[in-house]
């Protein structure tokens, strides 16, 4: 498969690879990314596959609690101006209200509910939104939760809307640890919540690329197999604290894991908290962004 310089210059955004090795890498993958990204990684080039920054569409994720619920929302507008517009943060919250009063299933249930304080349905309230606006609106996705204790967190004025879900026992206020634990989402953006949830699949990929990178390194080549297995499983602790959120350093105490700070912040405050399930909504995340020239757009005009 032939490869393009926009391919090299996609993989180099992707990993952060020099473009010569991007180049070879291509070369010896026949074209293809994944392939490309996975022979990086096996030369120790590419510490992980990091994805390309392209977000796309503004606008804003919001979470709240309402009457009890936890939801967190997220609607696309076509520039950031708007994604500040009081209109706009209003339709959204309206939308999260929406999701709360009536919990529906998808996104089309939610579009034919009733807006909230509204005879219109979502959809028509949004088309509403449009021509106020002078704006495409969209709204994206959604997600609630009706049981434990949910505690929300907004990053950015909207950039990114966390939303974490707690089981509390003892009677305690556990806002503060959900908190700590959200804006930890946020900032590291966790591939897993525990390693529990790890696939063997991902697993025998890490193991693999492990077992290649150390072939390579003559270091670690004439080692014996059953010594860079236990290498292997260092390594594989280490991707554990760096890709799942309860096994991850603290942000706030490197001393201590983030499943050590919940239970010995819970037991501080006389009670008990359980980490049971999160939701994290960047604004725009996998949409991709339209490329404005403006100097060729001006060019013309002035042509024109």
């Amino acid at each position: 498969m032939a490869f393009t310089a926009a391919d090299v210059k996609n993989l180099r955004e992707m990993t952060g690879v020099g473009m010569m090795d991007c180049k070879k890498a291509l070369a010896a993958s026949d074209g293809d990314i994944d392939k490309a990204i996975e022979f990086l990684r096996e030369k120790g080039l590419a510490a992980s596959a990091k994805k390309a920054d392209r977000i796309a569409a503004e606008g804003m994720a919001y979470a709240g609690v309402i009457d009890g619920m936890g939801v967190v929302v997220e609607v696309n507008a076509e520039t950031d101006f708007v994604g500040k517009n009081e209109k706009f943060v209003d339709f959204v919250k309206g939308v999260a209200a929406t999701v709360a009063a009536n919990k529906p299933a998808d996104l089309d249930a939610l579009m034919a509910c009733k807006y909230a304080g509204s005879d219109r349905t979502v959809t028509e309230q949004q088309q509403e939104m449009v021509l106020v606006i002078g704006e495409n609106i969209k709204v994206r996705r959604f997600a609630f939760f009706t049981e434990g204790v949910s505690v929300p967190y907004i990053h950015a004025g909207g950039k990114i809307g966390v939303l974490v879900n707690l089981e509390v026992s003892g009677g305690i206020d556990a806002t503060e640890i959900g908190k700590d634990v959200a804006m930890q989402i946020a900032a590291l953006n966790p591939r897993f919540w525990d390693k529990s949830q790890v696939t063997q699949d991902v697993l025998d990929e890490e193991k693999k690329i492990m077992m290649v990178q150390m072939a390579n390194d003559p270091k670690m080549a004439s080692k014996p197999e059953q010594v860079r297995e236990k290498i292997v499983v260092g390594k594989l602790n280490k991707f554990y604290a760096e890709n799942c959120l309860l096994q991850q350093e603290f942000v706030k105490d490197n001393s201590m894991s983030v499943e050590k700070y919940i239970a010995s912040a819970a037991k501080a405050l006389g009670g008990t908290v359980t980490f049971k399930d999160a939701v994290r909504f960047e604004k725009g995340e996998g949409i991709e962004k339209k490329q404005e020239d403006f100097a060729a757009e001006i060019a013309s005009m002035v042509k024109g």
